[in-house]
């Protein structure tokens, strides 16, 4: 199971490591995720393993700019959003689709309504 909390862009350039097996995603429809196809684990702040190339990340900020959404610079690749000021109890959204595939068999996949009622629509 170990090898599953190793994830990475489709090139490399950026590493990720989780802190443990997620016991969940979110499969939000907003305008931004439903276009990059993301499946996000969330986790606390200081807890999720990042390495990157130089440069190799790019951020985009829009809307309310509390968070910036990245990316590989070299590969496309989303990997992860982040708080614009993180406070100790800030969250880390990370793209489990950077993860072996095998990863999602052991996560409950949730789907958000962020295009309009900011709620589950699963339940």
């Amino acid at each position: 199971m170990e090898h599953l909390l190793h994830g990475s862009c489709h090139c490399g350039a950026v590493q990720l490591r989780l802190p443990h097996l997620p016991s969940r995603a979110t499969e939000c429809n907003c305008s931004i995720c439903r276009r990059l196809g993301a499946l996000w684990g969330v986790f606390d702040w200081t807890t999720v393993g990042l390495s990157a190339e130089p440069r190799a990340l790019e951020e985009y900020i829009w809307g309310e700019k509390t968070l910036r959404t990245m990316r590989c610079r070299v590969c496309g690749c989303a990997t992860h959003w982040e708080p614009l000021r993180p406070q100790p109890d800030a969250w880390h959204g990370v793209n489990l689709r950077m993860f072996p595939p095998e990863l999602l068999q052991h996560v409950q996949i949730r789907r958000f309504d962020g295009a309009d009622s900011w709620t589950f629509i699963d339940d």
